[in-house]
């Protein structure tokens, strides 16, 4: 019989509709229960995609022993931490603070009154080791409470004390936090395998993203070199998917071989801005292509009927890390036959010693080895050794592989998390619009119109207020802080892409919420969740980017763009008292805020307003604009002005005001620095010697 979760629509929760423990979701008669029979709540967190979460369930949560002593004196709660992120970050900082490390699935236990007492991660069903089981965690915890309840209560206040948020005393912004940033993260890089530190290694995107800025703006090519280094390595490692496009979520080793399968919205959002930055920035056409194979990845497998991004693939398929997407040598001879597997194979590291064992499910004794598809070697270099010509080696691999694709198809593939998340559209929609306008692919700009728009219809209440997720028709739970500043960027990308006012109309009035119910008038910058949510033991606010970009670093990035494009002071002040607020982070941990650093590279300037007048149903008006799009012009802000048929909102009035074409006009273009307008230069020729000036020399092509 299914438990409590059986109405839920997480995919993650009702994953454990059917387990013998007795969850709850978390909610009023779970804590009011809590707090009636005076148990203890046992709070289970975790995501769809998350392999050991999975290890757990199989393990404890079905097990009907555990699930006893559980249901005997617990009350137990399953939250999924991408639909409530705040209970997510309020815990996962207690556990940390208790036990030094932090993950999912993640194991607490709270007093009815909600303040944690006991905290860990993953625990095996019986002891291992010196890895306690689960069933005794369950005992001594349950002893505690039963005998020791004075102490334990005691000490769950301490941790609920020492969680509540400290004070922030505003720092000075320079450009020398950019600068020492750049030059932590160079000492940090690996540069045989690229990224930084050691395994495992994650990607740091939005760092590559501070270092290709520190580069334009400083001309420090040792900067490019780390992203040039880890990007080609990632984009040749086996994080990324050869066959079907997209990025897994990091690489458990120091080469970016062997990925954590899983593959998550937000880091194709992230993975594709980088590629793009870097594109832009060197001409090279391997990361475009990397580009055009994670976006057609999303619009293929990740993206609803109705327009928006679903959140996650699972690692797992059949109950297996990563069998969705390995190979054997016997497997590539029967679909390509044995001269082109041979190719593929040397190319693609296929061997019959294999790369990739599961260690939770080594090979039964005979069966062949598995690989995963990386390249040790650039197709250049692999042709030089095959001795073939580069071109016809490239048809060949790419006639591979689509067969292989196309049999890879008819496998189980992982599970999918389809509920959408607002906060990962907002990131994707940035990524398909910016990508659609550089690329000059309409149907990447087409995708991120549709996602926006279906969220602004769908997830939005009639008193303008977000809601933070949706599946299956339905939408619920109070939108937070990354929520709001992810859409409303993404929105300001769209009207600087498309030249639609609506998006930056929306923009602003999500901005305008933001500053109602979420700033810290006090310290400086913005809690996680608004003053009218739910009362939790802490309200959140946090500074530094995790996996994605952190709330605050939006909202100072969002805020940078629209004082630039509007002019208002009040988005100016707000910035820089965010930014002020985290100048101690950016500081002491640069690594944990390089979203923060790149709305901080652009608060410092110089930052240019660019104008183009000109109808875009006129092709001079059309090459214009992509000359303005196909330029690395990291410190810019944009706008399109059109003609006069189309009026301008009042905020872009300081802006365009003067700026409309006259029929039969020839494009121009204004350069402005805070409203102070050079001469606007008239035709092609000269709008390209106008942008070339706005470009360091180390961008100049000869």
């Amino acid at each position: 019989m299914p438990n409590h979760l059986a109405n839920e629509t997480s995919p993650y929760l009702l994953q454990h509709q059917n387990n013998p423990v007795d969850w709850y979701p978390w909610g009023e008669e779970a804590l009011a229960k809590s707090k009636k029979e005076g148990k203890p709540i046992f709070l289970s967190i975790g995501y769809s995609a998350c392999h050991w979460c999975h290890v757990m369930e199989h393990e404890s949560f079905e097990n009907e022993e555990i699930a006893k002593i559980v249901n005997e004196n617990f009350i137990a709660i399953k939250v999924d931490r991408e639909e409530r992120p705040d209970i997510d970050q309020i815990y996962m900082t207690a556990v940390q603070r208790m036990t030094g490390r932090g993950g999912w699935p993640m194991t607490v236990f709270l007093t009815p009154d909600l303040n944690p007492y006991y905290a860990g991660t993953y625990f095996p069903p019986t002891r291992k080791g010196q890895m306690p089981g689960f069933d005794e965690v369950l005992n001594a915890v349950n002893d505690a409470w039963t005998n020791r309840r004075d102490q334990v209560e005691q000490l769950s206040e301490q941790i609920t004390a020492d969680l509540q948020p400290e004070g922030t005393t505003p720092g000075e912004l320079s450009r020398e936090l950019v600068t020492n940033a750049a030059s932590s993260l160079k000492r940090s890089h690996d540069s045989t395998w690229g990224g930084f530190g050691q395994a495992p290694k994650f990607p740091h995107t939005m760092d590559l993203q501070l270092l290709l800025r520190h580069w334009f703006r400083s001309g420090d090519e040792v900067s490019l070199g780390v992203v040039r280094t880890t990007l080609d390595r990632m984009a040749a490692g086996g994080i990324y998917d050869h066959l079907g496009g997209g990025f897994a979520r990091y690489s458990v080793d120091e080469r970016w071989l062997v990925p954590h399968f899983e593959k998550m919205l937000y880091d194709n959002a992230l993975f594709t801005l980088a590629y793009l930055e870097a594109y832009l920035a060197t001409d090279d056409q391997n990361y475009s292509r990397v580009v055009r194979e994670t976006l057609d990845y999303i619009l293929r497998d990740m993206t609803d009927k109705e327009g928006a991004f679903y959140s996650t693939e699972d690692a797992d398929s059949e109950g297996e890390e990563g069998k969705f997407y390995i190979w054997t040598v016997s497997e590539l001879q029967e679909i390509l036959g044995a001269e082109a597997a041979e190719t593929f194979s040397r190319v693609y590291d296929v061997t019959t010693e294999g790369n990739f064992v599961d260690p939770h499910h080594p090979p039964k004794p005979g069966a062949e080895a598995t690989s995963i598809l990386n390249l040790p070697k650039t197709i250049s270099q692999a042709a030089k050794v095959l001795g073939r010509e580069e071109k016809d080696l490239q048809a060949e691999l790419a006639a591979s592989r689509a067969k292989l694709f196309a049999a890879r198809e008819k496998r189980v593939h992982p599970g999918k998390d389809d509920k959408v998340i607002v906060a990962w559209n907002g990131l994707m929609i940035d990524a398909m619009a910016r990508a659609g306008a550089v690329l000059d692919e309409p149907r990447y700009t087409d995708a991120a119109r549709r996602s926006a728009d279906f969220l602004l219809e769908n997830l939005r209440r009639d008193d303008g207020r977000l809601l933070h997720t949706w599946r299956h028709g339905k939408a619920k739970l109070d939108a937070y802080l990354d929520d709001y500043a992810a859409l409303a960027n993404s929105l300001v990308t769209l009207f600087e892409t498309t030249a639609e006012f609506k998006y930056l109309d929306s923009a602003i009035a999500l901005t305008e919420v933001i500053e109602q119910h979420f700033a810290d008038e006090g310290s400086g910058g913005y809690f996680f969740t608004a003053d009218d949510h739910e009362q939790l033991i802490t309200r959140s606010k946090d500074f530094t980017d995790n996996a994605t970009p952190g709330g605050n670093s939006l909202a100072a990035t969002l805020l940078v763009r629209l004082a630039k494009l509007t002019g208002k002071s009040e988005y100016a002040n707000s910035a820089e008292a965010t930014l002020k607020a985290a100048a101690g982070i950016m500081q002491r941990h640069p690594s944990a805020a390089g979203q923060m650093l790149i709305a901080l590279d652009l608060q410092l300037g110089p930052t240019f307003e660019l104008v183009l007048s000109g109808n875009p149903a006129d092709e001079a008006t059309r090459k214009a604009l992509q000359e303005v799009r196909s330029r690395f012009l990291p410190h810019i802000v944009f706008a399109l002005a059109r003609g006069a048929e189309v009026p301008r909102p009042q905020h872009l009035e300081s802006l365009l005001a003067g700026k409309e074409p006259d029929p039969g006009q020839s494009p121009m273009l204004y350069v402005c620095e805070d409203f102070m307008c050079r001469a606007p230069v008239e035709g092609i020729e000269a709008i390209k010697e106008a942008l070339d000036k706005l470009q360091p020399k180390q961008l100049m092509k000869p």
